[in-house]
């Protein structure tokens, strides 16, 4: 018999809020500053950074920049650049960050039901998820202390697929994995969630062609997804899909 569910871990980027586009466009300045400073020929716009490093945070993009182009940046420099673009793309989450379409309704619909608890669980770091939780008038679902960042909750940061943040949310949570949901939009992200142990809902409605989100959706169930949601209308399907008996009663 599975065990009961009894929380719901959100990825954030792309998943609760749009905000994969901005924060690649925050930051490619910074990206093609590294780049030159290394002597790289090649420059990004955000659009490119988004499709090659998407779920990824930018200590996770700038490790892979390091491996592409065989370049070290200094520990302590390059937590300068995660520091600066933190910063970059804060302030644009607060200009033009909303939330992805449904979300915030099928939030509320689900914490009226008094069944499960929430979390974030994200490679975004602390201060940027909150930003970003605050602007979609999301923070009331999310207190700071269940929100799970790879970059800046664990005691050495990462970044998806690695596993290691969803593991230590279970932990914080004090949650066994098999008693979680994961709801992911990313490669990384799945992957991620699915290393941990953890059923994964996959979202694909933040993709902007109907093509992109059928492939995300195979993509997605070919990692592990117990079920793929086009659209926050369907979330609770989803969730019976991946295991959850909404209809049960709160105990």
């Amino acid at each position: 018999m599975k065990a009961k569910t009894t929380h719901i871990l959100f990825d954030c980027d792309n998943t609760l809020v749009l905000s994969e586009a901005l924060a690649f466009e925050a930051c490619a300045e910074l990206s093609n500053e590294i780049l030159s400073s290394q002597d790289v020929a090649d420059r990004y716009t955000g659009e490119q950074l988004l499709v090659d490093f998407v779920g990824k945070n930018f200590r996770g993009m700038l490790m892979d920049l390091q491996d592409k182009y065989n370049f070290i940046i200094p520990s302590e420099q390059l937590e300068k650049y995660v520091a600066m673009e933190e910063d970059k793309v804060i302030e644009k989450l607060r200009e033009k960050l909303v939330p992805c379409v449904g979300a915030n309704e099928a939030l509320e619909r689900l914490a009226k039901t008094g069944k499960y608890q929430f979390a974030v669980v994200s490679s975004s770091a602390h201060r940027r998820v909150i930003a970003s939780l605050e602007k979609a008038n999301q923070a009331t679902y999310f207190p700071s202390d269940r929100v799970f960042s790879a970059a800046t909750s664990l005691p050495k940061p990462t970044s998806k697929p690695d596993p290691a943040i969803y593991l230590f949310a279970c932990e914080k949570l004090g949650a066994p994995p098999i008693t979680c949901v994961a709801v992911e939009d990313s490669k990384s992200g799945a992957t991620s969630a699915v290393r941990a142990g953890i059923p994964m809902i996959a979202y694909v409605g933040s993709y902007e062609t109907p093509e992109k989100r059928d492939e995300m959706a195979n993509t997605l169930k070919d990692i592990g997804a117990a079920a793929v949601m086009y659209d926050w209308a369907d979330f609770e399907k989803c969730l019976e899909q991946a295991g959850c008996n909404i209809s049960d009663p709160v105990s």
